[in-house]
């Protein structure tokens, strides 16, 4: 009976440990480098030894591919427990119903009441709910050389007037020019922003669904642009460049001015010392106010998942201040917590900018309206072409806002049906 007694207390323990270590969570990372990957499991391996009987395996999926491959996962049933959850995917699926509600579980969390108000607009971006808890912002700024600026004799700018004053005053310097125009691939951003900055709104759509991109002060800040190329505020081949080009343009010291995400940075302190630049907000328009664009990751739990409380609490960890701030340092974008601005690392004047736009009203962040069908085929296709002819004088202002307002107005209704 003794020994019986002992068996039984036995197998009772071996079936609890069993039981401790079969809780497992699948997390998917889909914007994935190698250097990435290693952070996050870095990461994970931390939450692991303080969360004993729970492991996390991680999937990660190549950016270029990963829409589709997570759709494929998800289809053919094979749902992760978490998500990397990009801002242009949300809409699609926590409007499917398929993500849990995390406003509860935010609000009982320690660290809940230090996430800043943007950080938690964007976390209900979808539907007026938190569906995702975001991890850092993509976010644009205008990087100046404090150099460039000095031998020019002009301050930093703070509006778009004093923007373009300012390109030109250093356009007069001997091979220099103003602005590192983003005239080809990817150069939607700019355009964007400088309509809502002299509409004075960064609303895409009226209530009946029209696009607001041929509006007039939406079309004069189309022609601000034209006007900053035509005029020789920046490079005459910059009508073709994209990303590379405008950061080799700026650390270069080709132009003094460049409108990029926090993620341009690395690139840029490699080759500038710190002191020779800065990064301040987009300048503002005549009604006081800037729209940014801004992009946004965070970590989605599907509605599937048998383990819900791990994968918030595997999400929790992934977000401490602390945790946010490695992840942030390494990947580039904007921490998620009030007083990330006070590391030493974010204190300087290259981090000014960001901080400040996330800080002030007067900085009102920009989302594309990527839930549109055809959206991408707009931004990578139909932009550049149409905008390289209206930088070169083969079309007006007018024309080029007009053809684009016509096309994003028929998506949107495509999509207001299909709702």
């Amino acid at each position: 009976m003794k020994h019986l007694a002992i068996s039984a207390a036995m197998a009772t323990i071996l079936m609890g440990s069993a039981a401790a270590a079969q809780t497992s969570l699948k997390l998917v990372e889909v914007i994935t480098s190698p250097e990435r990957t290693e952070v996050l499991q870095q990461m994970v391996d931390e939450f692991e030894a303080a969360n004993d009987g729970v492991e996390v395996e991680i999937v990660s999926l190549p950016w270029g591919q990963a829409f589709e491959k997570l759709a494929t996962m998800v289809s053919g049933g094979d749902i992760p427990d978490v998500v990397e959850m990009p801002e242009r995917w949300l809409s699609l699926y926590a409007g499917s119903d398929m993500l849990v509600n995390l406003e509860d579980r935010i609000a009982g969390w320690e660290h809940g009441d230090t996430l800043s108000a943007k950080t938690m607009d964007m976390a209900r971006y979808a539907g007026g709910q938190a569906y995702m808890l975001p991890y850092g912002f993509y976010l644009r700024a205008m990087f100046y050389n404090k150099r460039l600026l000095e031998e020019a004799g002009v301050a930093p700018p703070k509006t778009m007037e004093e923007f373009k004053a300012a390109a030109a005053a250093v356009s007069e310097l001997d091979g220099k020019s103003g602005y590192c125009l983003r005239g080809g691939p990817g150069g939607l951003n700019a355009w964007v922003m400088m309509a809502a900055a002299m509409n004075g709104t960064n609303e895409f759509f009226t209530e009946d669904g029209q696009s607001r991109i041929n509006e007039p002060g939406s079309v004069e800040g189309l022609q601000f642009l034209i006007d900053m190329y035509q005029e020789g505020y920046a490079p005459r081949d910059s009508v073709n460049w994209g990303f590379n080009e405008i950061v080799a343009g700026f650390y270069s010291g080709t132009c003094a001015f460049l409108d990029q995400d926090p993620d341009a940075l690395i690139a840029v302190a490699e080759r500038m010392p710190a002191e020779d630049f800065a990064v301040i907000p987009m300048p503002v328009g005549p009604g006081g106010k800037a729209y940014p664009t801004m992009g946004f990751v965070g970590w989605s739990i599907f509605e599937t998942s048998e383990h819900k409380d791990e994968a918030f609490d595997l999400i929790a960890h992934l977000s401490t201040p602390e945790s946010n701030a490695t992840w942030t340092k390494r990947v580039g974008v904007i921490p998620i917590h009030e007083g990330a601005d006070e590391d030493p690392h974010f204190r300087t004047d290259q981090f000014a900018g960001w901080f400040e736009t996330m800080e002030s009203p007067d900085y009102v962040p920009t989302i594309m309206p990527s839930y549109l069908e055809q959206f991408g085929y707009f931004a990578d296709s139909i932009v550049p072409e149409t905008s390289q002819q209206a930088l070169l004088g083969d079309r007006s202002a007018q024309d080029l806002a007009d053809e684009w307002a016509a096309f994003l107005t028929e998506q949107y209704g495509e999509w207001k049906a299909g709702e």
